[in-house]
Order: structure tokens, then C-alpha cells, then sequence
């Protein structure tokens, strides 16, 4: 199946509406597709009834940002009820936090000559309390601060850089119970991200694996081929359900589009089975 789990729109730091990103899906193939918004849920009905419109099927999904030994981690919630209340509240901590760190990058981006970064920031967010680093990215390169969206991670935003602020996350433990309460299924946003040593990565799947979390990206826009024979090894060895997902948030900033990734290695157990 041409399964894409993982996409941002124009709600959290996408740059599409829900109608425009549904068609894009059905266009490159895409059977079944779930909307990971940064934190937040708002735009789950429009892109339920845009995908189911086209024959696309779709479930209600979230990346939830989270912290685990202070380390930045994505988990994703898939197959989510958005109307949970222990999800909905966790989510709207985050975005309250969010917001205040929003408020800190702007006036670490002043310090170092760069005045109006926030405002800046804040006419990319379609939610002004959704502001993240991408959307700082945007106004830099649009300002000429660096050559792309991409590029601007090397020179900002990153730690010992103008604009890092340094963030205390949802717990990785909150984070998958609240993925659990709603009925879904919490899994590991591209694990190939993460600063982790081949140890440590162990000890936080095993940690995840007995909070109860059930999968792991094994393939992502994020990964390299060798990245993909990795993670499905590991999702073999911590009986971890496999994912997949582009991790697209627009033309010309992502690395892959939707439904472009290849499909899951043989052996591992799709992350859609169970549903």
C-alpha cells in the first residue's frame, strides 16, 4: 500500500491547505494518508472530508513534540481520537509553550542584528500559536540570511546559534499516553534525526516500547537507504510496528513528496495493519 503517515499543512509549518494537499496526494498515489500537524488538530475534518473526497483513505494524526533525557523527540500519533480530552489538553500545553518560546527566539534574532524576526516568523504560521523554527527559517531566507529553508539550520536556530532556545517538551512518557487514551498508536517520528548514539537509541526504544509505544518510521523522508535497512532491523528486534511517511511540508522544502518513499522492507509488520 502506498501508505503516507506523516505530512504537515498550512496549520502547524505546511505550506498547503488541506483541499490542495489531499489532491496532491491522490495525484502522486497516495492510498492512504494521515495529517501529523505540529501540536495541534484543527485542520483534521477539512483534510478528512478533502481526502476521503478523492478515495483517499485517511486516519487522524499528530506529531507531538516531546523531550526524553532533554533530547528533542517527535512521536507520532496515528489513528488518534482528536476529541479526546487527555490529547486535547496535553496538545494545547504545548502550544501554550510554544508560543512563549516564540516570543525568545524573536528576541535572541534581535540580539544578533536581526530586527522583526518574530513578526517576520509569524506571517508564514497560519496558527499564531503553532510559530516554530520552520517558520523563522522562512523569513530568514526569504531576508537573505541564507540561501534556503534548509541552509538556515546551519547559520541559525540550532544550539550554540542566533535564535536557539533552548525547550523542555512534553515528557515522552505523557506524550504516548495521551497518543494511548485517544485509541491510537504512538510511533517514533524519524529516529534517524536524533543526536543518540547506537546505545542510547536502544535504551529509548526499549523505554518507548514499555510505555507503550507500538512503531517506529522506518522509512522517512529523513532517512537514507542504508537508514531504512537500520530501522527496520531494530523494528524487528524491539517488535515495533513499521511506518512510513514523507514528512512533506510543501514544494521545494522537503526532500521527498508524498507517496514517493519505497515501501516497507519485507518482514516488517505495517503500522496500518492493525486498523
Amino acid at each position: 500500500m502506498n501508505a503516507d503517515l506523516h505530512c504537515h499543512s498550512r496549520a502547524s509549518d505546511g505550506l498547503l491547505a488541506a483541499d490542495i494537499l489531499a489532491e496532491r496526494a491522490r495525484n502522486r498515489g497516495v492510498e492512504l494518508i494521515s495529517l501529523t500537524d505540529h501540536d495541534d488538530l484543527s485542520a483534521l475534518a477539512d483534510m478528512r472530508r478533502e481526502a476521503e473526497a478523492r478515495g483517499l483513505r485517511f486516519v487522524d494524526g499528530v506529531e507531538i513534540s516531546a523531550c526524553w533525557r532533554g533530547i528533542g523527540i517527535h512521536v507520532l500519533g496515528l489513528n488518534v481520537d482528536p476529541g479526546d480530552p487527555s490529547l486535547v489538553a496535553g496538545l494545547q500545553a504545548i502550544r501554550d509553550s510554544r508560543a512563549a518560546r516564540a516570543v525568545a527566539m524573536g528576541e535572541s534574532l534581535a540580539r544578533s542584528g536581526i530586527d522583526g524576526a518574530l513578526a517576520g516568523a509569524l506571517s508564514y504560521a497560519g496558527n499564531p500559536a503553532l510559530v516554530s523554527r520552520t517558520h523563522f527559517a522562512r523569513f530568514l531566507a526569504e531576508r537573505g540570511h541564507a540561501r534556503d529553508v534548509r541552509s538556515v539550520f546551519q547559520r541559525f536556530l540550532i544550539e550554540g546559534k542566533p535564535g536557539f532556545v533552548a525547550h523542555q517538551w512534553a515528557s515522552l512518557a505523557d506524550a504516548v499516553r495521551w497518543v494511548r487514551d485517544s485509541g491510537g498508536q504512538a510511533v517514533v517520528a524519524h529516529p534517524g534525526r536524533y543526536p543518540l548514539s547506537e546505545a542510547a537509541l536502544r535504551e529509548f526504544l526499549e523505554e518507548f516500547r514499555a510505555l507503550g509505544g507500538s512503531g517506529i518510521e522506518v522509512i522517512s523522508g529523513a532517512h537514507t537507504p542504508d537508514q531504512h535497512d537500520n530501522f527496520a532491523a531494530l523494528a524487528r528486534e524491539f517488535g515495533l510496528l513499521g511506518s512510513r511517511g514523507s514528512d512533506f511540508h510543501g514544494p521545494g522544502e522537503s526532500r521527498f513528496d508524498l507517496g514517493s518513499l519505497p515501501p516497507l522492507p519485507q518482514g516488517i509488520n505495517p503500522v496500518w495493519s492493525a486498523w
